[in-house]
């Protein structure tokens, strides 16, 4: 073969390389990663310098045009994930089978050159989020059918809880807003973050995906008539001014609460129940009062 024929076929690997998209799974702290370092094949000592060398073969896959999708290595679920496929756990092979899996099942983003300081935040928000969505998801799926009318609770709760997120983003009206939906569903219980924009005058502007988390963990709250509630902080003025609401979930509909309400569910820790010193410059205002739609599976 001709150097020339050589150079053509490194040169179309090289470009075909970049058509081949890769995936990477990382050990984002200490903790998940000094659980793998009992395998023998397992190759780094120190946390630092594998996320160091994690990032600098990111780059240079970058930089060959590679795309690079990220995931979140968990040794646990990897320990289960071998164990039920009898694969031995300390052999690369193993590793890189179960990062496939975790790229096509789990929570990833798409490496576009960040540093992974400010890539693994994002990525521990993603997961939560799927992880949200999974345990909601769930509740739903169990709620069954209404005893007395016979219709799927979790269609119902659904639209109940669409029309109370409506209702209240409509409530708040202008600023920018960031509400917590918490629910006892279980441990760790349901938690869902929204964020909603309504600058004065334009459309509100809503993530799709934080919507949908949103309302299907409210709506599980609804379905199983479990206590939860409601929090939104909103700023707004060019000065930054916060409001804090609340609402307590009663029955299949969020309760407003009064503002003594509100400043001791956000003023207390939620672990010890010691009281915490309020913010300066927030106000603790009373939920706005939502209008509930007939409930079908109330009977009196």
């Amino acid at each position: 073969m001709t150097s020339t024929a050589k150079y053509t076929d490194h040169s179309a690997r090289r470009k075909l390389r970049r058509e081949v998209p890769s995936a990477a799974a990382v050990l984002a702290d200490e903790q998940d990663f000094r659980a793998m370092r009992r395998y023998r094949t397992f190759p780094f000592d120190d946390h630092r310098s594998y996320l160091q060398q994690m990032e600098h073969l990111l780059r240079t896959l970058a930089s060959q045009g590679v795309l690079t999708t990220i995931s979140l290595f968990d040794p646990a679920a990897y320990e289960t994930y071998c164990a039920d496929l009898a694969l031995d756990p300390d052999r690369p092979e193993s590793r890189s089978r179960y990062t496939a899996e975790v790229a096509r099942t789990g929570a990833t983003l798409t490496y576009q050159g960040e540093p992974l300081t400010q890539l693994l935040p994002l990525l521990l928000e993603e997961a939560d989020r799927q992880a949200t969505w999974d345990h909601a998801s769930a509740v739903l799926a169990r709620a069954g059918d209404c005893p007395e009318c016979g219709e799927e609770l979790a269609r119902t709760a659904f639209a109940r809880a669409t029309q109370a997120l409506q209702q209240l983003l409509e409530a708040l009206g202008n600023g920018t807003h960031h509400l917590v939906c918490s629910v006892a569903a279980g441990d760790p219980p349901l938690l869902a973050v929204l964020h909603a924009t309504a600058p004065e005058g334009t459309r509100l502007q809503l993530d799709e995906s934080e919507t949908l988390i949103f309302c299907t963990a409210l709506a599980a709250g609804f379905a199983l008539r479990t206590p939860g509630g409601i929090v939104s902080r909103t700023t707004t003025g060019p000065d930054g001014h916060d409001t804090v609401r609340g609402w307590a979930l009663h029955g299949s509909w969020p309760r407003a609460l009064n503002a003594a309400e509100v400043f001791t569910a956000y003023c207390t820790d939620a672990d010890t129940g010691d009281p915490i010193p309020p913010e300066h410059g927030v106000d603790y205002a009373p939920g706005l009062p939502l209008t509930p739609p007939p409930d079908p599976h109330h009977h009196d």
